[in-house]
């Protein structure tokens, strides 16, 4: 990675529609058949790392250090969900990105922030005594 390389204003978009897997109760975050918390962030991770996906050089990933979401509204099983990140901050390798989910009708399900650090993958693994994927 290049001090170039990491700009604020990459984003990044999925979209998910919730499944009986992704519910509080299949989670075990809860007794209700809706969007648990926990799926939720994880589509907001995956969204940042995709933000970040075309700016990381060769070896390099990033790695999940803060998450602060609210979760404000239910979405039941069959609901669609938008999920959105930008990159606002760059301080070396430590990137923090606003994101924000949506539903179908364009209500905020969630909103936060998700701090990652970008590594790199072989150096960070021996660092904790695991092979690479």
């Amino acid at each position: 990675m290049g001090p170039a390389a990491l700009q604020p204003g990459a984003t990044a978009e999925s979209t998910y529609v919730v499944a009986a897997t992704d519910t509080a109760r299949a989670l075990g975050s809860g007794a209700l058949n809706v969007l648990a918390t926990p799926r939720l962030l994880a589509w907001m991770e995956a969204v940042t790392c995709a933000a970040l996906a075309g700016s990381l050089a060769d070896g390099e990933t990033s790695v999940g250090t803060r998450m602060s979401i609210e979760h404000l509204k239910a979405s039941p099983v069959g609901a669609t969900v938008a999920v959105r990140a930008e990159l606002n901050h760059v301080d070396g390798r430590l990137t923090r990105f606003n994101v924000v989910a949506h539903d179908g009708d364009g209500s905020v399900v969630g909103h936060g922030e998700v701090t990652r650090v970008v590594v790199n993958e072989r150096r960070f693994l021996s660092r904790i005594g695991a092979a690479p994927a």
